[in-house]
């Protein structure tokens, strides 16, 4: 494995950021010859084309008007919809990795991606960014981002050294990478907070987050350290608890117009609504027993009902065509598919990280006993509000109305057409009126924070891991016998063929520092319950 600057990697990672910078006439002489680039000839003109290029990849997304062999709209149906949406019953897939299996190397589409297409582009933002405070501190918040999703994936990972032109690359542990993530979040708020600019001017024109804004990218910062605050609040309470009361003193995200959403175009397509409905995804029976049971009214924004006009989620984990003909409720293709016209994806933007999510982290933290600036009930209530809104619910009596809900999930209607399946014991079994039982509150916060960040499901998977909360069904069946997966919520993602061919040394000793063996049942250093 070489994560490189040398030549031919940094002309194909400029290539990108042209094409997702619009191509404009200041980088002709790019376009017309990118491998003549060397890493000395970066400079600001170019901070924000390749920091456009590392956030649409590491968010996942592919163009199909990238440079041939680079990246297509397939990344995000690869890294994102067959592993951790599907681990998480956000939609199901049809691929063997329902049933827990990591079948056809597609473990490594993600891992691939992200090595040769967002760590050189966020490299080159940072070379090119040199002398610029207020630029490098947004770079430190995107790397933290987008690096966090890989180790919370992955475990282990190249990250001190990725991108250093060697040909063997040293795998960092999850512990030190945190290590190191709090200490890039605090120094990036430090700088932003103390900044007189208001926004970051070469960033302005390509940033397709918050357009260089200053205030919006702290905010990010430190709703991104509250999460990861969560996180480690197993593992490292006292320091757990630091973090978050740091976070929200700082300023996390309070409205949905400072979430971040990725503002698609027809050369940054949002893939997830490209390709929901054409690789025909399905509803989960997970999700239908939730949505249907709660009345809630994100589902018709959601998905949409067959024929017979009822909602039916597929469940995940079916053998190959075990349900045969059996219809099963698509995404409602006006909002999470395509579009009539066929064109939506280049308009609908990418949920990134909303703002009700901070909500319901700033509930559970005060179930903690952290000072997170209101009680669990009115910051639980205020994050459903917030995720309602988000999705065009704007009603009060209907708002209120869910919010009082005394209604419970239901049985999946696939049981009416197959009654013996094993669904009977449905995994959610609270209301979403707020539960005077303590023992209650911690799942009725994991339930709606589970529907607040859909469909963020990298973030989502990581989160059920950590509290434990019974949210969705077991699989039906498992392709992974492996201690720790079976029918159970996948743990992790194995390492790629290719890092054991290529850098064999580096991969055996992030299996040490893993702590147990290289399959989807060993937990990371975070996930201690």
């Amino acid at each position: 494995m070489k994560y490189s600057f040398k030549i031919k990697t940094l002309g194909a990672a400029l290539m990108t950021a042209v094409i997702l910078s619009g191509c404009n006439s200041d980088f002709d002489e790019i376009n017309t010859d990118p491998n003549s680039l060397t890493e000395d000839q970066l400079d600001a003109t170019l901070a924000g084309p390749s920091f456009a290029s590392a956030i649409y990849a590491g968010i996942h997304n592919g163009s199909y008007s990238s440079p041939s062999g680079i990246d297509d709209q397939g990344t995000w149906g690869i890294a994102t919809g067959i592993l951790s949406s599907t681990f998480i019953h956000y939609l199901n897939c049809g691929y063997g990795t329902e049933r827990n299996a990591f079948v056809n190397g597609y473990e490594g589409r993600g891992w691939t991606r992200f090595y040769t297409v967002a760590v050189p582009a966020l490299n080159n933002a940072v070379k090119a960014s040199e002398g610029n405070a207020e630029a490098l501190a947004i770079l430190k918040i995107w790397k933290v981002f987008m690096y966090n999703q890989m180790v919370d994936a992955y475990g282990p990972i190249p990250y001190t050294e990725a991108g250093n032109g060697k040909e063997k690359v040293p795998y960092d542990s999850v512990e030190s990478i945190y290590e190191d993530f709090f200490k890039l979040l605090d120094e990036a708020n430090t700088t932003l907070s103390s900044s007189p600019l208001t926004t970051v001017a070469s960033f302005q024109p390509n940033d397709r987050l918050y357009a260089g804004n200053v205030a919006n990218w702290r905010v990010f910062g430190n709703s991104l350290r509250l999460r990861l605050a969560l996180r480690i609040s197993d593992i490292q309470p006292d320091k757990a608890k630091t973090q978050a009361e740091a976070a929200v003193a700082a300023g996390v995200m309070q409205t949905n117009e400072q979430g971040a959403f990725f503002k698609a175009s027809n050369i940054t397509p949002n893939n997830l609504n490209m390709i929901v409905n054409s690789w025909g995804y399905t509803m989960t029976a997970s999700m239908e027993s939730i949505l249907v049971g709660y009345n809630d009214p994100r589902l018709a924004k959601w998905f949409a009902k067959i024929d017979t006009g009822v909602y039916r989620g597929q469940p995940v984990g079916g053998l190959e065509d075990q349900f045969g003909t059996t219809k099963f409720s698509a995404f409602n293709n006006d909002i999470m598919g395509n579009g009539a016209a066929g064109n939506l994806s280049e308009s609908k933007n990418i949920e990134v990280f909303m703002a009700s999510e901070n909500y319901f982290s700033r509930a559970e933290g005060a179930l903690n006993g952290w000072n997170m600036g209101g009680s669990a009930q009115s910051l639980y209530e205020e994050g459903i509000r917030m995720s309602l809104r988000q999705w065009g619910i704007t009603d009060t009596a209907t708002i209120n109305a869910y919010v009082a809900g005394n209604t419970l999930p239901t049985l999946p209607n696939i049981l009416t057409v197959y009654p013996t399946l094993d669904l009977q014991d449905i995994p959610v079994k609270l209301p979403v009126a707020w539960s005077a039982a303590a023992a209650n509150q911690r799942t009725q916060i994991a339930v709606q924070k589970y529907l607040a960040i859909f469909p963020e499901s990298w973030e989502s998977w990581a989160d059920l891991r950590r509290s434990d909360a019974k949210v969705i069904y077991p699989v039906l069946n498992t392709d992974n016998n492996d201690a720790g997966v079976g029918k159970s919520l996948m743990k992790r993602i194995i390492y790629t063929t290719n890092e054991y061919s290529s850098n064999k040394d580096a991969v055996t000793d992030a299996i040490t520092k893993l702590k147990g063996p290289d399959t989807g049942g060993t937990k990371l250093w975070w996930d201690t319950k």
